[in-house]
């Protein structure tokens, strides 16, 4: 499995000085990472909604192999919201850049993750779709499916 090693200075702060080692993690665990923060609709199977900040926080300490004594990253310091408890944003934004260049996640993946994070507050759908998921094909449209008027007369 490929590695990086990231020796930081003081810039991010005197704590978080030092020598971190990541390692790629597997397609099961980032999958596993992605189901725990993702919200599934029951009746169509779409995404509801998916916390991309957790999952990114997630899956970098699931890519953590080493980092200085005094541990400074932590997974409740990657999801602070308080300044004062979390990691400078300058240092998240490098270490998620780290993380997904190893686990080869696209900026196209992470755009849609994100996305789906933002969608939250937008209205979602209804529980009666316009659309049917067959078992055997692309969905198709309920107006699709409905009767049209036979062209054969009596």
């Amino acid at each position: 499995m490929k590695s990086e090693t990231l020796d930081l200075d003081e810039r991010f702060g005197k704590e978080y000085a030092g020598h971190y080692v990541f390692s790629e993690i597997t397609w099961a665990k980032r999958n596993r990472i992605i189901q725990l923060y993702t919200k599934y609709s029951r009746f169509t199977g779409q995404v509801e909604s998916s916390d991309f900040v957790a999952i990114q926080a997630e899956t970098i300490m699931a890519s953590l192999r080493e980092q200085p004594q005094n541990k400074p990253i932590t997974l409740e310091k990657l999801l602070s919201e308080d300044s004062e408890n979390g990691i400078p944003i300058d240092l998240g934004e490098l270490l998620s850049k780290v993380v997904n260049k190893l686990c080869n996640v696209s900026k196209e993946d992470s755009a849609f993750l994100l996305e789906q994070s933002e969608d939250k507050s937008q209205t979602k759908p209804s529980q009666s779709s316009a659309y049917v998921k067959s078992s055997g094909g692309p969905p198709t449209s309920s107006q699709d499916n409905q009767q049209k008027p036979s062209s054969n007369s009596l």
